[in-house]
């Protein structure tokens, strides 16, 4: 089962539409799944629903530009490069042909004036240039893309429309594209455009360009793949033909691939086939289609027998044991947790992908280009040595086929030969056999070996029944503005998107995973800063405010916390049109921004100890499925940074700032937590120990995690000499802590209370506590009503609560109970003639909708009582269904079936030291979970996975029985582990 999404499109062109709905063609999309309307601007929503978890993400184009990259979003495999150029070409046509085309369509199809004429050459022209001296089929790489089809659209349509000629160059790249877009298309203008599209000369600056030296041509044009600031080699133009080898047999296998031009082999800029030529290895050289993954390889080149294997490249760095180059059949699988144990490396392993830097730096190679002939040329460091791991598998083959640094070419050769050619190179391969995949490229799921007890039977969990949403599907989001469309028992994650934005808490932006907070819920986190600021103050601790940049030398300091953020950081690059000398990163966390400072002011114990606190927004680009307040790429937060004289001393901040954090939930939010420690895998990267609050939401049966208070020990102490010279005059390295509160707080409590009329609010957080509706009608006129509303508008004021008075004559008063209710205010004052009458008004309670008539003699006091009143019920409702789902046990049989019926589990656990049982855990509750669900994979970016995690050792622990032993492991268990499934 996958993610299915739907898109629906405005459009305020003919262009535009013709854009839109060839781009949805190209993507295979049906006519149904993109709805169409004309409107007096371009834009595009596309709404995804998860197969399983039912969870929603609206994706938000506001102009034809962002919806066509929401239509065609750059593939996973494409790097930064590509996709900035896609968004780069989009942008120029845009500003150009398309322009013209909107313009002229308002003008009513005028003729060309010469400003206009000059703007098209000008375009025409870069594009005639570019493929010209790129040498490619396409704009932006092997394969065509959406700025492709933007292009070639827009030329078209505009040449047509003028009757103008295209240059070679670009004539070529309309037909290619044309032709495509006919086979997936029936679009009229299509074969219109393939009939009379004209070909014109090429570009003067082309036919310059051609009229250059041969060999100044050709060294334009060939990349020289060793140098790292250059691009990859361009695909050969011909077709070779002629078989070149060197010392093998002259015959090849007829469904061999063809061999490459000579020219490559005698090519000056490779140095791998240099290499090969100068030691005089036995190999046959030839080309082939670009491949950019071994599955692509195998699919595009078969060999001539089973005896011959292409080759699976990974390579991997382990920040202790240094860099592995794995080199493998397409057909063995790789595991890195087991990797280590293979490599006999000693102590603990996190062998992972090295980024595309280290594959230039290191193996002068791009992605999709390694193999183990790159070990010829591979720079290699006493400090970071390269081993190369070889399958035994391969060595069983006659031939071997890999990459010489590029990947539109491959080596043949026999094992010996390479075995050769690495001697030469000084290079001694590690043997290791690999295990075949089986049943689709998967191993059995199996746990790490016991050492105690052998692996217990999974009991199979039993499916969830389906939940009737067949109404809702035809039901369209924006039909009224008032009712939710989506029952939170019934489709959680829509629910969840409709409260927060008919509530008027958040609306959307243009870039995915960034959100505007608005009023309403700003307001909900001013009240949390200043309980907080109130509380901080009392420890003595100070507000400051430090910059949003930090350096790249800065962040890779501390390596275990660089290397725990690293996927999520975001770099500038670029100041205007130049390039900044040095990229700088947009804060993740502070503490490499804080502590060179604190390192300066630090000098003696008498500095100590220093408490700072800010305020302040953090970026990290998640690429899992962002959700409002949950997962998002900018979110506003609190944190702390503390150092101290002792570890003690640190510890009780620790505790100190975790306990707000709790009363933060419980108390101003009415929702229950589970205070404890994270295990050692789920602790926070570089720190010593990490504290949590862990809170349930009951709608989707899924923990969270609160909030995190770490004792960072002395680690950045050292890193960033952080020294202190104690009384007795010894330096010292000062003891840290960090911790952390984000804006995630106001959706757990949007999902804890609301329900299916909107917002629920717990009265400390509400914006407004009480509003005041006046019951106009013919028997109270709003100048009546008026002076008695502000009579009790004052009173509650002066009560010291946040209190309005809805004065809008425009609504009735059940649009304004809808639209309150809606936005979750906890209590509605009703004042109707009758009211007005005996001096009382009507009090309607939004969380449980009871009502009361009460005097207005000690209103005040009386509203203050009953929102105290409302505050302590919602969190014990809140806790009694979170208690409701936490169960104990302590066989493995029963833990996936828990996790089905939406529990938190409990389970006696060998320690929190014990890392591969965590991750044996993990995999096999997702496997179990899937199989349940009849489901084989589940979408890797999704944020809410089937598996299961560690939430917290509680602080609280049940009674552990001697003897007893630990679920997954069979050890001796040491403590009781909170598990879940988490946001």
């Amino acid at each position: 089962m996958s993610t299915t999404t739907t898109y629906a499109a405005t459009y305020a062109s003919e262009i535009d539409k013709r854009l839109l709905e060839l781009t949805a063609a190209a993507q295979g999309l049906s006519e149904q799944a993109l709805e169409l309307k004309a409107s007096d601007k371009t834009s595009l929503v596309a709404t995804s629903r998860h197969p399983f978890s039912g969870q929603v993400i609206e994706q938000v184009g506001v102009s034809i530009v962002s919806s066509l990259l929401i239509l065609w979003p750059p593939q996973a495999s494409s790097n930064q490069v590509e996709q900035h150029m896609v968004e780069s070409w989009l942008e120029s046509v845009d500003l150009s042909v398309l322009h013209l085309l909107r313009s002229n369509s308002n003008k009513g199809g005028a003729a060309l004036d010469v400003r206009l004429e000059h703007h098209w050459k000008d375009f025409i022209q870069s594009v005639e240039t570019f493929l010209f001296e790129n040498d490619g089929t396409y704009l932006t790489g092997t394969y065509a893309t959406v700025a492709d089809v933007c292009v070639v659209v827009a030329i078209a349509s505009f040449a047509l429309e003028k009757s103008l000629a295209v240059p070679q160059q670009v004539h070529r790249l309309c037909m290619t594209v044309l032709h495509q877009l006919q086979a997936v298309s029936k679009d009229a203008f299509l074969a219109k455009a393939i009939n009379e599209l004209k070909e014109g000369e090429a570009s003067p600056l082309v036919k310059a360009e051609r009229a250059k030296p041969v060999q100044q041509a050709e060294k334009a044009t060939s990349a020289p793949v060793a140098n790292v600031e250059t691009k990859a080699a361009p695909a050969p133009v011909k077709a070779p033909t002629a078989v070149v080898a060197s010392s093998e047999p002259k015959t090849q296998a007829a469904s061999a691939p063809a061999a490459a031009d000579a020219a490559f082999e005698t090519d000056d800029q490779n140095f791998v086939l240099q290499l090969l030529k100068q030691h005089e290895i036995p190999h046959t050289t030839y080309t082939h289609a670009l491949c950019m993954t071994a599955d692509e390889l195998v699919s595009k080149v078969p060999l001539a027998s089973p005896l011959h294997s292409h080759t699976k490249n990974l390579f991997l760095r382990d920040k202790k044991h240094g860099s592995f180059l794995i080199t493998v059949s397409p057909t063995s699988v790789v595991q890195t947790k087991e990797l280590g144990k293979m490599l006999n490396l000693p102590g603990k392993t996190n062998l992972r992908l090295a980024d595309e830097a280290s594959l230039l730096q290191q193996l002068k190679a791009k992605p999709g280009c390694v193999g183990p002939l790159c070990m010829g040329v591979a720079e290699q460091d006493e400090k970071d040595p390269i081993t190369l791991v070889l399958d035994k598998s391969l060595l069983d083959k006659e031939y071997i086929h890999s990459h010489p640094l590029r990947n539109d070419m491959s080596v043949q050769m026999t094992p010996t030969a390479l075995l050769e050619f690495l001697d030469k190179a000084g290079v001694k391969p590690t043997i290791l056999e690999f295990t075949e995949a089986v049943e689709g490229g998967k191993l059995p799921a199996n746990r790490p070996p016991a050492s105690k007890e052998a692996p217990k039977e999974p009991q199979q969990a039993q499916p969830k029944k389906e939940k009737n949403t067949e109404n809702k599907k035809s039901t369209k989001k924006g039909d009224t503005l008032l009712a939710l469309q989506w029952k939170k028992e019934e489709n959680f994650p829509m629910w969840y998107s409709d409260v927060i934005v008919l509530s008027e808490m958040i609306s959307y932006y243009d870039i995915s995973g960034c959100y505007i907070l608005r009023p309403w819920s700003y307001k909900m986190w001013e009240l949390i800063q200043n309980w907080f600021n109130e509380k901080i103050e009392a420890m003595d601790v100070e507000n400051a405010y430090f910059p949003m940049f930090v350096s790249k030398d800065r962040l890779e300091k501390e390596k275990d916390h660089v290397e725990g953020f690293a996927p999520e950081v975001a770099w500038v690059t670029k100041s205007g049109e130049g390039d900044l000398a040095k990229p700088i990163a947009v804060r993740p966390t502070s503490e490499t921004i804080m502590y060179p400072a604190y390192s300066d002011w630090i000098k003696s114990h008498r500095d100590l100890p220093l408490k700072i606190n800010q305020w302040s927004n953090v970026v990290r680009w998640e690429f899992k499925y962002p959700t409002p307040f949950l997962r998002t790429r900018e979110f506003l937060w609190q944190e702390g940074h503390t150092a101290h004289s002792t570890f003690e001393e640190a510890d009780e901040t620790v505790m100190q700032a975790l306990e707000l954090y709790r009363r933060v939930y419980e108390e101003l939010l009415a929702v229950p937590v589970v205070p404890g420690y994270k295990t050692e895998k789920e602790k926070f990267a570089g720190g010593f120990r990490t504290t949590t609050v862990e809170a349930y939401i009951a709608g989707s049966g899924r923990a969270i995690q609160g909030a995190t208070s770490h004792n960072l020990g002395q680690n950045f102490g050292k890193m960033f000499d952080i020294r202190f010279q104690d009384e007795a005059g010894q330096s010292q390295i000062a003891w840290q802590t960090s911790w952390g509160l984000t804006t995630r707080t106001i959706g757990v409590m949007v999902m804890v209370h609301g329900d299916d009329q909107g917002l629920v609010l717990p009265p400390r957080i509400a914006p407004l506590q009480v509003v005041i509706v006046p019951i106009i009608s013919k028997k109270l006129t709003y100048e009546d009503a008026k002076p008695y509303c502000e009579t009790v508008l004052q009173e509650l004021k002066s009560s010291g609560i946040r209190v309005k008075f809805d004065d809008r004559t425009i609504y009735n008063p059940g649009w304004k109970y809808n639209h309150w209710e809606q936005k979750g205010v906890p209590l509605r004052i009703e004042v109707g003639p009758r009211d007005i009458e005996q001096k009382m008004v009507r009090i309607c309670v939004r969380h449980d909708g009871s009502k009361d008539d009460v005097s207005v003699d000690g209103l005040g006091a009386h509203v203050k009582a009953m929102l105290d009143d409302i505050q302590s019920k919602m969190f014990e409702k809140a806790k009694a269904a979170r208690d409701d789902h936490v169960v104990q046990i302590t066989e493995w049989k029963d833990f996936v079936p828990n996790l089905e019926k939406n529990n938190l589990v409990l389970t006696p656990w060998c320690g929190g030291e014990h890392e591969e049982w965590e991750e044996w855990v993990k995999k096999t509750s997702r496997e179990e979970s899937l199989k349940a669900r009849g489901e084989e994979v589940e979408d890797e970016k999704t944020a809410t996975s089937v598996a299961a995690k560690t939430l917290c050792i509680p602080f609280k622990q049940p009674e552990l029985p001697a003897g007893t032993k630990c679920i997954a492991s069979g050890l001796e268990a040491t403590c009781w582990v909170l598990w879940g499934r988490s946001y």
